[in-house]
């Protein structure tokens, strides 16, 4: 038998293939929504112009005021995942959480390195809460969120809409987030091999979206270590018991909650990381999604 390479062992595009296949047979199937639509953000000011690929999501059941909204980053490291292999999970938020989601395509490294995800991030945001109206959705209750990579993502942008005064985000979802980039926890040696995301596998991803390691000591990479936790919208966090991202994100949550923020921890012990992925072979993935969805939901509808 040939051994399996691991995502570490294989070129970018190689491994977004590995990956964007893997979703497609565990993913989300089959979720009714009411609308998708493919829309592009445009950024302007400092630099060429451009735009950034976005998927919105409407519910079916849904009336012409405003609505609340997620905005949504996928996970992969930084380096794999897009709008395709997240759609099912896209699809499940909105349909579970009578939620519009819009799903941001933020550039990949190592093609593009830091800072440019969080500059897609950042200015996607911004976007969508300066055109909420247009697209059908409350700027008074909008969300950011994601999972691994993409609950990074979601945590500093909270950290730069606050320290920037807008947009005025009500509600943070963060599952498996990665919150520091070198650091040492025991989550990560204890679960380093044989729990679906591996060390090597981390470190790989660390090396190709933040190569310069003195940038990774910045909240603008390592969101934990940030001095000033306060005033940063309510959170859910859903950890994995057996993921190696385990006690970095518990720490995350801790600091929110020291601060005075208020936070739902959904720590799924006996789970591995981004155990949600597995809706198709695991009826846990399911309801986790679905409670998360619901979270979110509840949280909007309060503020």
């Amino acid at each position: 038998m040939i051994p399996r390479l691991q995502m570490w062992q294989l070129p970018p595009g190689a491994a977004r293939a590995s990956f964007a296949g893997m979703m497609g047979l565990v993913g989300p199937q089959n979720v009714a929504v009411g609308r998708v639509e493919n829309i592009a953000i445009p950024v302007t000011g400092a630099g060429p112009q451009r735009q950034i690929a976005a998927r919105a999501y409407a519910p079916v059941a849904i009336s012409s005021e405003p609505h609340a909204a997620l905005v949504f980053f996928h996970g992969g490291g930084f380096v794999v995942g897009g709008l395709d292999t997240h759609d099912g999970i896209c699809r499940m938020l909105c349909a579970e959480g009578n939620l519009r989601v819009i799903a941001v395509d933020y550039r990949l490294a190592p093609e593009h390195p830091y800072p440019v995800a969080l500059d897609d991030a950042v200015a996607a945001t911004e976007w969508i809460a300066a055109n909420a109206a247009q697209l059908g959705i409350d700027a008074g209750r909008i969300a950011v969120g994601g999972d691994s990579a993409g609950g990074m993502l979601a945590a500093i942008v909270t950290q730069v809409a606050r320290d920037r005064g807008a947009p005025n985000l009500a509600f943070q979802l963060l599952m498996f987030p990665n919150t520091q980039m070198g650091g040492d926890t025991s989550s990560l040696n204890e679960y380093a091999v044989g729990y679906l995301l591996e060390r090597h596998t981390i470190e790989w991803f660390n090396g190709q979206y933040a190569p310069n390691e003195a940038d990774r000591a910045s909240p603008l990479v390592s969101p934990l270590r940030a001095k000033d936790f306060a005033r940063l919208p309510p959170a859910y966090v859903m950890l994995g018991g057996y993921d190696p991202l385990h006690d970095e994100g518990m720490a995350y949550a801790q600091k929110l909650r020291a601060a005075g923020v208020n936070v739902t921890i959904a720590d799924h012990a006996d789970m591995v990381h981004c155990f949600i992925y597995l809706q198709t072979v695991l009826p846990q993935a399911h309801t986790a999604l679905a409670d998360a969805a619901h979270a979110v939901s509840a949280a909007l509808e309060a503020a």
